[in-house]
């Protein structure tokens, strides 16, 4: 297997990830997975380098299931964020992906994860580009 894709010339670096939600076992209310990096000391999405000649929906898949324990079914496609890190551009591909199975264990990039409503995510979000996909979800879902 290839490590990361590194970039050069410009070319951006190459992500992907998903936005995770669930029902919840308690209430059956919408819950959507927030991982906790403490390298960045931030919350965000699920999400990850693609390896070398990686599809993208497929390294989404592998980043939630390395990231929370969990395995999914992907739904739609959702935004596609540039920006800058780490002074290179980064393009990181989203999808729609709904928990089926799986338990968290703490890891070397993540040690927490949280299942909130939709609101709750959107606050605790660190980065704004973030908060949008919550919207996006919810329009997706509710359009299903």
């Amino acid at each position: 297997m290839g490590g990361p894709v590194h970039a050069t010339n410009g070319d951006p670096v190459l992500a992907a990830g998903c936005v995770l939600w669930r029902h919840s076992p308690f209430d059956g209310e919408l819950e959507i997975c927030l991982v906790h990096r403490p390298k960045y000391d931030d919350w965000s999405h699920p999400k990850g380098k693609l390896k070398r000649a990686e599809d993208a929906l497929a390294g989404a898949v592998r980043e939630v299931e390395e990231e929370t324990g969990y395995r999914c079914a992907t739904g739609p496609r959702l935004a596609t964020l540039h920006y800058m890190a780490n002074d290179r551009p980064k393009q990181v591909s989203y999808w729609a992906a709904e928990a089926t199975e799986g338990r968290f264990a703490p890891n070397r990039e993540v040690d927490r994860i949280l299942w909130l409503p939709p609101t709750g995510a959107r606050h605790r979000l660190t980065q704004p580009r973030d908060k949008d996909l919550v919207d996006e979800l919810l329009a997706v879902l509710r359009h299903a």
